[in-house]
C-alpha cells in the first residue's frame, strides 16, 4: 500500500536537499499522498510553486515544517491550511485568492510563529505591480497596516519589503481600520466597506460626485455664457471662400 502511494507524483521532478523540497512544475491539484510518504518526516522547506494546487490540507503531515511556497497553483482561499507549529515563512504570490482579509485572519490562527508572508498577484491584493489601473500606493499601504495589524508579532516581512516600526506602530493606532473596501457588484453600482469602523473620509470620497443629484427635464435648461474662440480651417468646404458679402 505505501509503495502504491508513492507512485501518485513524478518521483524524477523531486528535488530534496538537506531537508529542503522542490517539487514544482508538475501540474498537480493537490500535495501528493507520495510525497507526504517520502520527505515528510525531515521536510523543513517545501516548493511547491508552479502547480496547479486547489487544497493544501495534506500539508499537516509535514510536522516540521518551517517554510512554505506555494507561488503560481490555483489557490481561491486558505481554508485548507492546517495548523503549522513552527512555520516561519507563507509563500503565496499569484494565486487566485481575492477575500485577502479572511487569507489573513486564517494565516494568524494557524501560523502563530510566521515572520514571512507574501501575498502578491492575488485578485484581493491591492499590489500595483499586479492591479495597476485599479490600485495605488494608498490602496496598498493601507492594506499593509491591517496586514500588519492582524498578524502575528512575530512578523519581520510583508510581501517585498520588511516590516519597519513606524509600520508598526501605525498598524496598532489604525490598522484595524484600513480594511480594503469593496465594491458589491449589483447594478445599483453602490460601494460597501467590510467594517463600520471605517473612516468617514473613506465613504466620503467614493460616493462624492460632482454631477447634479436631481436630474431636470428638457425645459428646465441651464446654461453657461462665456467666450468662444473658433478657427476656421478651411477642410470641410472649400466652397465658402467663392461666396462674397453680396450674396449672403
Amino acid at each position: 500500500m505505501a509503495e502504491q502511494s508513492q507512485q501518485d507524483f513524478n518521483r524524477s521532478a523531486l528535488t530534496v536537499r538537506y531537508g529542503r523540497v522542490w517539487y514544482t512544475g508538475q501540474r498537480a491539484e493537490k500535495i501528493p499522498g507520495g510525497l507526504v510518504g517520502v520527505v515528510g518526516d525531515n521536510c523543513t522547506s517545501l516548493d511547491l510553486s508552479y502547480n496547479e494546487l486547489t487544497s493544501i490540507i495534506a500539508v499537516k503531515y509535514f510536522e516540521n515544517l518551517q517554510e512554505l511556497i506555494l507561488d503560481n497553483n490555483k489557490l481561491r482561499d486558505l481554508k485548507t491550511l492546517p495548523h503549522i507549529q513552527n512555520l516561519t515563512t507563507l509563500s503565496l504570490n499569484n494565486n487566485k485568492i481575492t477575500d485577502i482579509d479572511n487569507a489573513l485572519r486564517r494565516i494568524q490562527e494557524c501560523c502563530p510563529k510566521i515572520m514571512y508572508v507574501s501575498l502578491l498577484g492575488n485578485p484581493g491584493c491591492p499590489d500595483q505591480l499586479t492591479n495597476p489601473t485599479s490600485t495605488d500606493d494608498e490602496d496598498y499601504n493601507r492594506y499593509r497596516l491591517y496586514a500588519i495589524y492582524t498578524l502575528p508579532s512575530t512578523l519581520r516581512f510583508l510581501d517585498s519589503r520588511p516590516v519597519t516600526m513606524q509600520e508598526r506602530k501605525d498598524a496598532e493606532r489604525r490598522g484595524k481600520y484600513s480594511r480594503t473596501i469593496k465594491m458589491v457588484p449589483d447594478l445599483s453600482q453602490k460601494f460597501v466597506s467590510n467594517t463600520i469602523e471605517d473612516f468617514d473620509d473613506i465613504f466620503f470620497n467614493i460616493h462624492y460626485t460632482p454631477l447634479p443629484r436631481s436630474i431636470r427635464n428638457p425645459l428646465d435648461h441651464k446654461g453657461a455664457f462665456g467666450k468662444c474662440k473658433y478657427r476656421y480651417s478651411g477642410k470641410n468646404s472649400e466652397g465658402n471662400r467663392f461666396i462674397s458679402n453680396n450674396d449672403l
